[in-house]
């Protein structure tokens, strides 16, 4: 007996003593953010989590309490069980200190000011003369096969007054089978970067798509993360955001100095960085900072929101030129909180929104989009040879050739088995659904045409309305590269039911220099204008199944026009106009124009007109079919002067145009986003009213609100009525800032937008022009208001309010309701 309570005795005793070891991590109650470094503090005993939020610890008393603890947020105590092997830890935010922020101490501050201070010693593009190497980049989406089951889920539907129908899902069992054998998508290319005088550029050495015979040119330009971690603002998603290491960056985060650590036999101070007041959506990181140069030996960054962004960056130290140059660079991006769906890539990686219960369990969403890139046969201060440096990307012909041959020399090293299967089998995909064809097809579509043999039909001529003409139909187009690509022929021919007259028009063109894009081109037509219009002649066409405005448009002119110009892009990041033009103008209402004591019913202008379109801060790819604008940004610019030719070709009037437009967005990495479109003009002389200015009304002057619901035009003022004002002189503003979508139901998504718009304009002879009356805009024109686009189908509600020195009597007279449309076409 004495040796079973001895046993019992020696049981209790190891089990008492026993240690527990649990692994966790702490993020935020509310967005799901990993918590950085907070402390953890069981048996008087304190380890700090890592800068992801995990930790692990040795639990050696199942009665002692785990106390959680960071700045900001209240105090979490849990406690352990035998059971217990991984724990998550949600803090919630300390309402008293919510509104405070989280300061960095006065040492860590000190360092990255020094980094700023000392970018110029250690940014390659400053520090040095010059640099050339050539980068090997993969692109892959694709998914982790461990992370999926393989089993088949049974899903129970419910069905009234009858049995629930029982039926078996194998998507993720399907899913699991192809990303084990392949990746979902790939793409790679060999590319050579130089830099000399201040100038940079990247030449296309080699490229290949999965399932593309010729690339998609667009994706070669994509840049989903910066290239450098000095960049101010740096991009992540092609959206900028504050560089944490600028002296605008040091006000919006907080840094915290964890350690000292040897990187290549150097010390580094670690440092983590967070925005101070812990945006979920906002820039997260490690910094490794060289102690002797304060030049950045190794970065991660993250964010964590509607997707989450991994990067990280790795330098190799030069000792001979004391700086670290890029070494390796890893981008990859993970399904995250989001509340809508989300298409990368143009589809080809979607996440589904996180919301929805049945998305939670959708395989596809493992997927996710990584690129490396890693530097070679770098050349640093040796003499550089930039050609065409007005390029900043160049895709030669020969780089879409490499046999398979010339990427074994990248990939002999990697085990990665699925990567051949991936190409053979996307390629027999590919030719099988025709999706280089569809890829063209709409790229076709989206500009308004659809080729057929020759001709690219012309989308837009084909049917259209305004209250002048009723329906108008019609059929016009444009000859292709099928039949030359030297010239073309543009036309059209329509017919309106309701004035019952025929118009018309042709324009051939011959390509002068083809790396400019030089065009010069004549044309003659017969048609009709809307009046007091500008239209800036360097404005991209793109696709618009409808226009809204002329349904209401009764105020036109007859203009037979005969032109010559010449379209070029041969001034750097600037398309060019220049056109020498006569027309034969009949108005179509009741109007006479006087000037010098004679009246005028009809009238000739013949003018020059010469017009710019400049974006300076977008750049611009090379290719064999042409240039394309490849990274868009803003602000842009559109200028274009107008100038009668007196006593030439019978023209009347004497008189000139200056027409000035920029327009700025502002994207931001949550997907809202703000606008700024300011637009100006001024004539001199003598100026018939069709050549005025109007600034786009769109209402009807109708007495109940319900009788001027209208469709909503593109940066038209909602509440003007048509031919209200009318200027020699004028300029708008109008701001928008859209939000993200909110979920109000079964596919009904809105997408909020709000909107103010204001106008000053001035006439100085307004005594010129008998049979229509109107006003001047000398005190300010104001509205704004609210779109609540995209509520179904494309369809969605649109309401604005006048108010200002022009606000009418009656309140319901400044009150515009409209209907608005965006169509998808999914490019």
């Amino acid at each position: 007996m004495n040796y079973f309570w001895c046993f019992w005795c020696f049981i209790f005793t190891v089990s008492s003593l026993a240690q527990t070891k649990i692994k966790g991590q702490v993020i935020d109650f509310d967005n799901a953010v990993p918590i950085a470094f907070a402390s953890i503090t069981h048996n008087k005993s304190t380890i700090n989590a890592d800068w992801e939020g995990k930790f692990s610890l040795t639990i050696e008393d199942l009665k002692s309490p785990v106390k959680i603890n960071y700045k900001g947020y209240h105090e979490k105590i849990v406690y352990a069980s035998n059971s217990t092997t991984h724990v998550t830890i949600k803090l919630i935010n300390d309402i008293n200190s919510k509104k405070k922020e989280i300061f960095s101490e006065i040492e860590v501050n000190n360092i990255i000011k020094k980094v700023i201070e000392n970018k110029k010693n250690n940014d390659p593009t400053k520090a040095l003369s010059s640099f050339e190497y050539k980068n090997y980049e993969s692109l892959q989406v694709t998914a982790n096969p461990d992370s999926i089951s393989n089993t088949i889920d049974t899903l129970i539907k419910k069905r009234w007054l009858r049995k629930p129908q029982i039926k078996l899902d194998s998507t993720n069992y399907k899913f699991k089978k192809v990303v084990e054998k392949q990746h979902l998508y790939q793409t790679e290319k060999v590319n050579l970067i130089q830099f000399a005088n201040k100038k940079s550029k990247e030449t296309i050495l080699a490229t290949r798509m999965a399932g593309f015979e010729q690339p998609l040119y667009e994706y070669l330009g994509l840049k989903l993360v910066s290239y450098s971690v000095y960049e101010n603002p740096f991009e992540i998603l092609e959206i900028p955001v504050q560089n944490p290491i600028s002296n605008y960056g040091r006000r919006l985060y907080s840094y915290k100095l964890i350690d000292t650590v040897s990187i290549q036999g150097r010390k580094a101070f670690r440092i983590y960085f967070q925005p101070k007041k812990l945006n979920a959506n906002k820039l997260r990181g490690l910094l490794y900072i060289d102690t002797e140069t304060f030049a950045i030996s190794k970065a991660y960054y993250r964010i964590y929101g509607f997707v989450n962004i991994n990067a990280t960056y790795t330098f190799n130290y030069l000792s001979e030129y004391g700086i670290w140059f890029p070494e390796k660079r890893s981008f990859k991006v993970l399904k995250g909180n989001n509340y809508d769906d989300i298409n990368l890539l143009g589809g080809t990686i979607k996440f589904s929104s996180s919301i929805d219960d049945k998305a939670r369990k959708n395989a596809t969403d493992q997927a996710y989009l990584h690129i490396e890139s890693k530097p070679y046969d770098v050349k640093i201060n040796q003499p550089v040879s930039i050609s065409k440096p007005r390029v900043k990307i160049e895709v030669p012909s020969s780089s879409l050739k490499k046999p398979s041959e010339y990427w074994n020399v990248f990939t002999k090293d990697t085990l990665d088995k699925r990567k051949i299967k991936t190409y053979t089998t996307i390629d027999s995909l590919s030719l099988s659904e025709r999706i280089e064809h569809k890829i063209f097809l709409g790229r076709k579509i989206i500009n308004g045409y659809f080729p057929v043999s020759i001709i690219d039909i012309d989308l837009r001529s084909i049917i259209k309305y305004n209250n002048f003409e009723g329906f108008r139909f019609g059929i016009g187009g444009i000859t292709n590269n099928k039949l030359s690509s030297k010239y073309k022929i543009a036309f059209y021919g329509a017919y309106g039911l309701k004035d019952e007259k025929t118009k018309f028009g042709i324009t051939p063109s011959y390509l002068v220099h083809e790396k400019s894009e030089t065009w010069i081109s004549a044309s003659y037509s017969d048609d009709i204008n809307e009046i007091a219009q500008t239209n800036f002649a360097t404005d991209s066409r793109r696709f618009k199944i409808y226009d809204p405005r002329p349904f209401n448009i009764t105020t036109f002119y007859n203009n037979k026009l005969s032109s010559v110009f010449i379209e070029s892009k041969f001034l750097p990041k600037t398309s060019s106009y220049f056109a020498l033009s006569q027309s034969q103008i009949t108005p179509l209402f009741d109007y006479t124009f006087v000037n010098n004591g004679k009246t005028y019913s009809n009238y000739n202008i013949t003018s020059f007109q010469i017009g710019f379109q400049w974006n300076p801060f977008s750049n611009y790819m090379q290719t064999p079919v042409g240039k394309i604008e490849m990274d868009k940004r803003h602000p842009k610019f559109s200028i274009q002067f107008s100038q009668t030719l007196p006593d030439v070709m019978g023209n009347d009037f004497n008189f000139s145009k200056i027409d000035f437009k920029t327009y700025y967005e502002l994207p931001y990495l949550s997907g809202q986003k703000s606008a700024v479109l300011l637009q100006t003009g001024i004539a001199f002389g003598d100026v018939p009213i069709t050549h005025l200015y109007s600034i786009q009304p769109n209402n009807l002057n109708r007495d109940a609100i319900l009788q001027r619901i209208t469709f909503a035009g593109k940066n038209s003022f909602e509440t003007m009525y048509f031919n209200e004002f009318f200027s020699n002189k004028y300029a708008s503003l109008q701001l928008k800032h859209t939000f993200n979508k909110i979920k109000l139901g079964y596919k009904i998504n809105p997408e909020i937008t709000v909107v103010t718009r204001m106008a000053f304009g001035g006439n100085n002879k307004n005594n010129q022009h008998l049979g229509i009356s109107y006003k001047t805009m000398e005190r300010g024109y104001f509205e704004s208001g609210v779109e609540c686009n995209k509520l179904f189908k494309g369809f969605g509600l649109v309401a604005f309010y006048r108010y200002g020195p022009y606000q009418l009597a009656r309140f319901e007279d400044n009150i515009a309701l409209k209907i608005s449309y965006y169509l998808d076409l999914g490019f």
